[in-house]
């Protein structure tokens, strides 16, 4: 022990490192692994769970009863639709035409692509872009359809002259999900295909008059610059939401509005 140092100063006195290390809050890692859809609730969720589960089974039996025997019965990006369908409903990338559009316009691109290109792994990639440009021109941007243009290609092998190995299922399939979507929702309480309303059993009191139109919505928007996965009008319904109740708070709780 050096002599002259106070004997407590040098038993809590840390080893001198190089760097520092930080150590992460659990509330980070909680932060990390909470969700991240505004508005989703548990109730969603497991909506979303059942849905799916009947929405597979229902398209798998049904297809497997109107596909011929030398057909796969379910294509594996049907599994992604179901998830965009009943856990986010009001996506603009789960609606109807997103789905039957981008999976079937994605499987055509992908066959078209691997015809012309031959290297895999070139002609993969060139068919998920493709796949990007045709169905934002189409207006039905679906994001399973980048793993169908996918399977076009990675299959080609197997499909060989045979297109309609890929389009027939991928045409079922996605027929099949959106009318089982269509029937479930029924009973979920959301608006399918979407329509920017609140869910049926909400009782909602009437907003006032908003200050702000569609276009300055769009004038909004592009001031970001960014592309968010909903509708004009459903921010246009949720800013009108935020203003009745920023007008609420404003008249009870006047202190809080400063």
């Amino acid at each position: 022990m050096l002599s002259g140092a106070p004997r407590d100063k040098l038993a809590v006195q840390p080893p001198q490192l190089s760097g520092t290390i930080v150590i992460p809050s659990p509330t980070l890692y909680m932060r990390l692994f909470a969700p991240l859809l505004a508005g989703g609730s548990l109730r969603d969720r497991l909506i979303a769970c059942l849905g799916t589960m009947i929405g597979i089974i229902f398209v798998g039996m049904t297809s497997v009863q109107l596909s011929p025997e030398s057909l796969p019965w379910l294509v594996a990006p049907i599994g992604a639709s179901a998830v965009l369908l009943f856990a986010v409903p009001s996506s603009p990338l789960a609606q109807p035409w997103s789905i039957v559009g981008g999976n079937v316009s994605s499987a055509l691109t992908g066959i078209a692509i691997n015809g012309m290109i031959h290297p895999p792994i070139v002609a993969a990639a060139v068919a998920v872009s493709a796949a990007i440009l045709v169905m934002s021109l189409s207006r039905c941007l679906h994001p399973p359809g980048g793993a169908v243009a996918l399977s076009a290609v990675l299959g080609g092998h197997v499909f060989g002259g045979h297109p309609e190995m890929l389009i027939t299922p991928d045409v079922l399939n996605s027929a099949l999900l959106v009318f089982i979507g269509w029937l479930l929702h029924r009973y979920s309480g959301h608006s399918y295909p979407h329509r920017a309303v609140p869910m049926v059993w909400r009782t909602v009191a009437p907003a006032p008059d908003s200050g702000f139109m569609i276009g300055d919505i769009d004038r909004a928007l592009e001031d970001l610059g960014e592309t968010f996965d909903v509708s004009r009008e459903d921010l246009a319904l949720l800013f009108s939401r935020a203003e009745a109740h920023a007008a609420i708070r404003q008249e009870t709780h006047p202190s809080e509005s400063r």
